[in-house]
């Protein structure tokens, strides 16, 4: 942290207490977040941080992504799609975009004004992105795309969606391309917002694409045939994100179940008096600290270039698989209003255990450490 990350903080923290915090029931009810709060946030400086100005954004690293997703969290708030917009899209085009496609779209995600999102799974394929059905075949000076794309953040609000699909089916990995379709084209169409246990402020959406038409140099970096690796190197920015969330969780559920047990009472005592409460206390404390530790070595590691994907996998499944053993843990000490969703650990608990499974499932994060071993 520095005066910067400081006085960043505060600033998100007033943004989170004013339109984030007061929101969340009623996102829940309608499974996204309005509009205007992209916008707003825009308006605010508070899209594509760690965009440089030349293409609109804050020109800031990536510790000034990790301020605004510690803030969104520690408030609860899990229905803004703004680390797949800013810290996922913008940056494959960053990467990996055109000058034009770079000058294009990156001012306007900076605004607001476009929302972005990234749609890799489909019905019959998840982690294995090797696989996906999802085609477009070249025709003249167009690309014509066909398939069908699930859970996909952003979609309902979306105007520009980086779709992976192929475009040379015999290829394999080197045959996959990512496509840059915007939303109002012929042929797209979004599915239903998907009906989740937890997270349902957020509107994970399928998505449908039926001879959709786009122009050739709609295809990211401009030729074909580069997409999986493309995707190879930015998941781990992807998985270190969901790992400060699953950190920050963790401290959230902390906070909460601390004050909760300290005014909290039973047979004459406060519930933090008990020695079970107490011990069970000091394990979570342990693994939450463990995994800040972790999670800040590891943004460290980034912001100087040298993320491996190894490490990254490590921190997603350790950060996840603990978080919700701590998150469980705090439950069961609000005893039966654990269980109510007016207490914040409700939603808590069940938001987190989609990050066991989305940005790869541990079982594949363990193959790609064991593959290093």
């Amino acid at each position: 942290m520095d005066e910067d990350l400081a006085a960043l903080r505060d600033l998100v923290r007033t943004f989170a207490a004013r339109e984030l915090a007061p929101h969340q029931e009623r996102w829940r009810e309608q499974h996204h977040v309005d509009r205007s709060l992209w916008t707003t946030a825009g308006k605010a400086g508070l899209l594509c941080l760690s965009i440089p100005e030349e293409y609109g954004g804050g020109g800031g690293t990536y510790a000034h992504e990790a301020v605004l997703l510690e803030e969104q969290n520690r408030v609860g708030d899990t229905a803004w799609g703004v680390a797949v917009h800013s810290m996922v899209a913008a940056h494959y085009l960053l990467a990996y975009g055109t000058e034009e496609q770079k000058r294009t779209w990156l001012p306007p995600m900076a605004t607001g004004q476009v929302v972005a999102a990234i749609a890799m799974t489909e019905p019959g394929t998840g982690s294995d992105l090797k696989a996906v059905a999802t085609r477009a075949h070249r025709e003249g000076d167009e690309y014509v795309i066909s398939g069908a794309k699930t859970f996909i953040t952003n979609a309902s609000q979306a105007d520009l969606v980086i779709v992976v699909a192929k475009t040379d089916p015999e290829a394999g990995s080197r045959g996959i391309s990512l496509m840059l379709v915007e939303t109002d084209r012929p042929g797209f169409q979004r599915g239903r917002i998907l009906d989740k246990i937890g997270q349902r402020g957020q509107d994970a959406s399928e998505l449908f694409l039926d001879q959709v038409r786009v122009p050739a140099d709609h295809v990211l970096g401009g030729e074909p045939g580069h997409g999986f690796a493309q995707l190879m190197n930015q998941l781990p920015q992807e998985r270190l994100t969901i790992a400060i969330t699953a950190v920050v969780a963790m401290e959230t559920a902390l906070e909460h179940t601390l004050a909760y047990t300290k005014e909290r009472t039973a047979f004459g005592k406060r519930i933090f008096d008990f020695q079970n409460t107490r011990f069970t206390l000091a394990e979570a404390a342990t693994h939450t600290r463990i995994a800040r530790t972790f999670v800040d070595a590891c943004i460290a590691q980034h912001l100087r270039g040298d993320l491996d994907a190894v490490t990254a996998a490590m921190a997603k499944s350790w950060t996840t698989e603990h978080a919700s053993v701590v998150l469980d843990q705090c439950l069961q000490l609000h005893g039966g209003y654990g269980y109510m969703a007016e207490y914040p650990i409700a939603h808590l608990w069940v938001d987190q255990r989609v990050q066991r499974l989305y940005g790869g499932t541990t079982e594949i994060m363990k193959e790609i450490i064991a593959r290093d071993l």
